[in-house]
């Protein structure tokens, strides 16, 4: 009799609407990291009034999307997907949730205009408009136990400031870039299963750590205490040429401040060329 291979299931949510900045390759990454360790790995594809098989799922994927986007999830996330996500994630199965999935989680995202959408506050994070667009190549330093280098690499485009309640905790300190908020120098949030972030990149690609952390919390509730090891020298040799071409000035919270004018000069003036 044929042995029946254990399943490892992925749930897309929104994968029409939420998958900009190229972020399909974190689901790609999840699947073939499962299978490379002997798994059926399934991807389960969410829309929009979809909830069956929710329970089976064992990492959930929200990725970004534009404003309108963004709307048109609102609704059928509040209505549809809150209680069976919530259930699961209480029930063990993880969450990566992108840039603008990572702010519907949260208790309310508020535009420029002062208008405020609620969250499911399946986080607690608030999130609100500013008035300029963080962009560019970010590095992390994370404390998870388990994520080895601590360092994780990404690229960030977004404007909105995300703030963390006393329930969660950061994923990291920003070393380069913006992060959350651009003030207070963290990127990302933990809160139980969930894991939120503004690194797309694709993120998981390039850390492939990371993504073995997302596997290994899932699996937990099945009793799987580790994982088998994967050759990742290719992905971490693209991790360190990443963290070696970042700039050495950093940008975002803790960029050097400009060095002020010279004082005027009081003196006879040199003539100016031309």
């Amino acid at each position: 009799m044929a042995r029946h291979k254990k399943t490892f299931t992925v749930g897309w949510l929104y994968p029409d609407l939420m998958n900009i900045y190229g972020d399909r390759g974190n689901i790609l990454t999840l699947l073939k990291r499962a299978e490379w360790r002997g798994y059926d790995a399934r991807l389960l594809e969410l829309g929009r009034g979809t909830t069956q098989r929710m329970e089976d799922v064992d990492v959930f994927f929200f990725g970004g999307g534009q404003d309108r986007e963004q709307a048109l999830v609102y609704e059928d996330l509040l209505e549809h997907k809150q209680p069976p996500l919530e259930m699961a994630v209480q029930a063990g199965a993880a969450v990566l949730a992108v840039c603008g999935g990572y702010q519907l989680l949260g208790h309310y995202y508020q535009t420029a205009e002062g208008e405020r959408f609620p969250g499911i506050g399946l986080i607690d994070v608030k999130t609100e408009a500013g008035k300029k667009r963080f962009i560019g190549d970010v590095v992390v330093d994370t404390q998870i136990d388990d994520v080895k280098p601590s360092t994780l690499v990404g690229f960030e485009n977004h404007s909105g400031r995300t703030f963390l309640g006393p329930k969660a905790r950061p994923l990291g300190r920003v070393r380069l870039g913006f992060g959350n908020n651009g003030a207070d120098g963290t990127e990302g949030c933990l809160q139980g299963g969930v894991l939120g972030t503004y690194l797309h990149g694709s993120l998981l690609p390039k850390n492939p750590h990371l993504a073995d952390h997302l596997i290994r919390s899932a699996l937990r509730r099945r009793g799987v205490a580790d994982l088998s090891p994967l050759d990742d020298s290719v992905e971490m040799a693209a991790h360190e040429q990443i963290l070696e071409r970042a700039p050495r000035v950093p940008h975002g919270p803790h960029a050097p401040s400009a060095p002020p004018p010279p004082p005027p000069s009081h003196g006879p003036r040199e003539p100016q060329p031309h």
